[in-house]
């Protein structure tokens, strides 16, 4: 973990099914990007929120 990462939310659409997956970042680009490396293009990012 980063100095100054905080948890966020990613809703993402993946075969269909809406999921929420909890990644922790230091801010909400950087969280999408975390996701996209991760699902590659199979992913389509719906929203990114921060997790309280």
């Amino acid at each position: 973990m980063q100095c100054g990462a905080k948890c966020f939310m990613v809703e993402v659409e993946h075969n269909g099914e809406n999921k929420r997956i909890k990644v922790k970042a230091r801010s909400a680009v950087r969280a999408r990007k975390t996701v996209r490396v991760q699902y590659e293009d199979a992913v389509k990012i719906i929203s990114v929120k921060e997790d309280e």
